[in-house]
């Protein structure tokens, strides 16, 4: 059984329809990103998980129980999930044991004490009990957010842009760190963000909304070289688009010329469209005699992002060559992959 499970989703907002006939499932110990545009409704989908907002369609369950439906709400503070906002709803007159021991206050004195010294270990605050939230940094807040969020045992963890207001320095390693208290604890979570890099490091799959519905959903990994439509593709990262048409089951023609597939294409022969080609997936080589002209190049470090002229066709190829000159011919290929047409 799924820990949560969307069916048919509808949710207005000031009489303006948000979310339509949406639909997703999240399994027990996941943790799921929600990306996509400004508007496209992530934090409306959280709201209505969290039950601070009511729903015009469909169901929402946790557990496989109906927790909201049309005219059938659970009161939030009855849904056993714990909500993380971006800026943290910390109390700032209470210390760090007093806020984390908040949603305890029906617990026995002694359990809770217990539990709240628990939390603070796991969290990594130890010493810092007594500290107010204005003596802590944006990463010890976030860590006390947490702990609050986990201490009375949530069934689900959801979070609202949390790392937004974290220092770059130090988000990558807050990021493995909450995720690993997460899956210590058994928690499922979910988590809007509207950075692709955050959602990459830190769930285990994407859901990507436009216009109040899911695009797709699946790993990372899945959705952006096998993305399903041009907007997840172009939402997950930058791509070439070459008119191509197919020859076979395992090829394309393009103005590169024929291209290989590692794995049978989805249309017929003779049917034209567009071949998705990621940065990545094309190799360049210093060649005199080459088609291909580099008209600009970027450092990165370990590799160079390129742009190369083939002919009247702009490609950008990310590429481990950074010794490559602007003005410099080169051969471009396609690397062996599943190929993507639209």
């Amino acid at each position: 059984m799924s820990k949560l499970t969307i069916q048919a989703l509808a949710c207005e907002y000031d009489g303006k329809r948000i979310l339509s006939d949406l639909n997703l499932n999240l399994e027990q110990d996941e943790i799921l990103a929600l990306l996509g545009p400004s508007g496209c409704g992530k934090t409306t989908l959280l709201r209505a998980i969290a039950g601070l907002m009511a729903v015009q369609g469909g169901e929402i369950a946790l557990d496989g129980r109906v927790i909201s439906a049309a005219g059938n709400l659970t009161p939030a503070e009855h849904r056993g999930i714990g909500v993380i906002f971006q800026d943290y709803a910390l109390f700032p007159h209470l210390t760090v044991a007093q806020n984390v021991a908040f949603g305890l206050r029906q617990w026995p004195k002694a359990e809770a004490a217990e539990r709240v010294e628990e939390m603070i270990r796991l969290v990594k605050l130890d010493g810092l009990g007594e500290r107010y939230i204005h003596e802590l940094s944006g990463g010890q807040q976030q860590r006390v957010a947490i702990a609050r969020a986990l201490a009375y045992k949530p069934k689900l963890l959801l979070l609202d842009e949390p790392f937004s207001n974290i220092d770059s320095q130090v988000r990558g390693e807050l990021m493995a760190e909450i995720r690993a208290i997460l899956r210590s604890q058994g928690v499922s979570a979910i988590f809007v963000t509207h950075s692709k890099e955050e959602a990459f490091a830190f769930a285990d799959r994407l859901a990507i909304l436009h216009q109040g519905k899911v695009a797709q959903n699946g790993p990372a990994e899945e959705l952006y070289y096998r993305p399903a439509s041009r907007f997840v593709a172009d939402f997950l990262g930058g791509g070439n688009y070459l008119d191509a048409t197919v020859a076979s089951e395992h090829e394309v023609h393009t103005p590169l010329g024929a291209i290989q597939s590692v794995s049978p294409l989805r249309f017929p022969p003779a049917h034209q469209g567009e071949l998705l080609l990621r940065p990545q997936q094309l190799a360049l080589e210093p060649d005199a005699e080459g088609s291909g002209v580099v008209t600009a190049r970027r450092f990165k470090g370990t590799y160079c992002d390129y742009q190369v002229s083939v002919g009247p066709v702009e490609l950008a190829v990310r590429s481990g060559h950074i010794g490559l000159e602007l003005g410099q011919r080169v051969a471009v290929a396609a690397l062996p992959h599943a190929l993507v047409m639209f």
